[in-house]
C-alpha cells in the first residue's frame, strides 16, 4: 500500500534553543531557572550534565542546517530563549542573541526549512522566577513585551509562531510532581500558574494580530488521550474524563475555544482553588484563540476510578480523583517507561475533528528516546535504529487514517532533529535522526532513520507492504 501525503505536508522535526544552544563566553546569555537549578543541584542531572552542554547549535548551525537539509526537512521548529534575548526577563534585548536569530532564522529560509518559532519552552528567566515566575501575574506582562519584541524583530520572515510548548508541563513538574524547578508540591500555585500561562498565551496573540503581521500564530499541546479501563463502568468513565479536563482540556479549551472547561472549573470551585482572574482577562481570552495547534504526542493515559486510599500530599491534587491503570499486555519503550500506543495520535486527531471545529493543526512532536544507541553502530559508523522507523511509520499510517477521514492535520515533525539535552535526564535517552557525539566535540552524524525520512519527504510518503 502507498501512503501519500497532502501536497505541501510539512516534513521536520523539533527542538528547543535550551535544549540544543549551550552556553559560551560572550554570549550575554541571562540565566533561566535550568541553568540555576543545575548550579544548585547538579546531581538531579543525569551524569551532571547541564545545560551549559546541550548540543552546541548556538555554534554549529550552519552545519546542523545543512543535515536537516539532507534529512529531508522542509520546515523545523525550536523556540527562542527568552533569557537569551533579554537576559533579566524585562528591560535590555541582548544583541548578541538578535544576531543569532537572524542568522538561524536566515539560514534555514536559504535552505528551503520554513522555521516555526515557539516563545516558551520551559525556560523562565531566574530573574522573573525569583519574583515567581509564573505564578506572578508580572510575568505575564513581560511575557507580553517579551512575545512583542520577538515578532518586531523576526516577524518580517517568520510566518509560524508558537506562544508556548507543552503548557501543562510546567505547571506538572514546578508545582505538583517536582520533575521541574521550584519542585513545590502546591495544586493552589499549579492552577494560579496554569491560569497565567493561557493568559500569556492570549496577550500574545492579541499583539501578534495588532500587528498585522502576515503570519500564522498558535501553541503547541501535549495531548495524552486518557482512556478509562472500562468503557461500560460510569466511574472509570468520569475519572478519565476528570484526567482529561486536568492535563488535556485545562489548556486545549482556552486556546481553541476561548474558554476554559466547564467540569475543571466545577471541580476548582468545590476545592476552593480558582485561580485568581482581572477585570478583562476572560474577554481576552476568548477573543484570542489560535490560529493553528501543534500537537505533541508520545503516549497514552490509562485511567480508572480511584481506588488507593493514599494521599499524593497533604493538600489537593489531580490524583485524588482517579487512579493510573497499568493495561495488560500494553506495548512499552523500556528506556522511557513509555507505552506505545501508535492509535493514540489517530484518535485526538479525530477528537479535534469533531469537537474543535477539525482546527488546522500539525503533529509537532512524536519520537521515541532510547538509551545506550551506540549499540547499533555498524561498520560504517550510522546507528542502525530500525525501531525509530518502525515508530515513526507506525504513528504516520494512523496520521494518514486521520487525513483520509477529513482531518486538517498539515504535517509531522519527529522529536527531534539532532540528540539533543533532555533536561534533567541529559542526554540518557537519544531522540534523534543525528547523533551527537560528546567524547567528539558534539560530532553529528545522520542515523538510519535521518535517511529513511529523507526518501518519506522527497516521495511525500511511504509504501507499506
Amino acid at each position: 500500500m502507498k501512503y501519500t501525503f497532502p501536497k505541501d505536508f510539512w516534513w521536520g522535526s523539533a527542538a528547543s534553543g535550551p535544549q540544543t544552544e549551550g552556553t559560551f563566553e560572550g554570549d550575554k546569555k541571562g540565566q533561566s531557572l535550568w541553568d540555576h537549578w543545575y548550579d544548585q543541584e547538579p546531581e538531579r542531572f543525569f551524569n551532571q550534565i547541564g545545560p551549559d552542554n546541550a548540543s552546541y547549535v548556538y555554534k554549529r548551525y550552519k552545519e546542523d542546517i545543512a543535515l536537516m537539509k539532507e534529512t529531508g526537512h522542509n520546515s523545523f521548529r525550536t523556540s527562542i530563549q527568552w533569557s537569551r534575548l533579554i537576559p533579566n526577563g524585562v528591560g535590555e534585548v541582548n544583541q548578541e542573541a538578535v544576531a543569532f536569530y537572524n542568522e538561524y532564522i536566515n539560514e534555514l529560509i536559504e535552505n528551503g526549512i520554513e522555521p516555526f518559532i515557539n516563545l516558551y519552552h520551559f525556560d523562565m528567566p531566574m530573574a522573573l522566577q525569583e519574583k515567581g515566575g509564573w505564578n506572578n501575574r508580572e510575568t505575564v506582562d513581560a511575557y507580553e513585551i517579551y512575545a512583542k519584541t520577538c515578532f518586531e524583530l523576526f516577524g518580517d520572515r517568520v510566518n509560524k509562531w508558537f506562544t508556548h510548548n507543552e503548557p501543562i508541563v510546567p505547571v506538572e513538574g514546578g508545582y505538583l510532581y517536582q520533575f521541574h524547578y521550584p519542585e513545590e508540591v502546591n495544586m493552589k500555585k499549579a492552577v494560579q500558574v496554569a491560569y497565567h500561562e493561557a493568559l500569556a498565551s492570549a496577550k500574545a496573540i492579541a499583539a501578534y494580530k495588532r500587528m498585522n503581521l502576515d503570519g500564522e500564530i498558535g501553541i503547541i499541546v501535549n495531548l495524552t488521550p486518557s482512556y478509562p479501563r472500562d468503557e461500560n463502568n460510569p466511574e472509570d468513565v468520569k475519572a478519565a474524563e476528570i484526567a482529561d479536563a486536568f492535563f488535556n482540556r485545562s489548556f486545549l479549551d482556552p486556546a481553541v475555544k476561548g474558554e476554559f472547561p466547564a467540569d475543571l472549573i466545577d471541580l476548582l470551585k468545590n476545592i476552593n482553588h480558582l485561580p485568581e482572574v482581572k477585570d478583562g482577562d476572560l474577554a481576552i481570552i476568548k477573543e484570542n484563540t489560535v490560529d493553528l495547534l501543534g500537537v505533541n504526542y508520545y503516549q497514552p493515559r490509562r485511567i480508572k476510578a480511584k481506588e488507593s486510599k493514599v494521599k499524593a500530599a497533604t493538600g489537593p491534587m489531580p490524583d485524588d480523583y482517579f487512579d493510573n491503570f497499568e493495561m495488560p499486555g500494553r506495548k512499552m519503550n523500556p528506556y522511557r517507561g513509555w507505552e506505545i500506543y501508535e492509535k493514540g495520535i489517530y484518535d485526538l486527531l479525530i477528537n479535534l475533528k469533531e469537537d474543535y471545529g477539525n482546527i488546522p493543526c500539525y503533529i509537532s512532536e512524536n519520537g521515541m528516546g532510547v538509551e545506550g544507541e551506540e549499540r547499533f553502530i555498524n561498520k560504517d559508523g550510522v546507528i542502525e535504529d530500525d525501531y525509530r522507523i518502525e515508530f515513526v511509520k507506525d504513528h504516520l499510517k494512523y496520521v494518514h487514517q486521520a487525513i483520509q477521514e477529513g482531518s486538517d492535520v498539515k504535517g509531522y515533525h519527529m522529536w527531534t532533529c539532532m540528540d539533543n539535552w533532555s533536561w534533567t535526564n541529559a542526554y540518557k535517552n537519544r531522540y534523534g535522526f543525528i547523533s551527537v557525539d560528546l567524547d567528539n566535540e558534539g560530532a553529528r552524524t545522520i542515523k538510519k532513520s535521518g535517511h529513511w525520512f529523507k526518501e518519506v519527504s522527497d516521495e511525500n510518503g511511504f509504501d507499506e507492504e
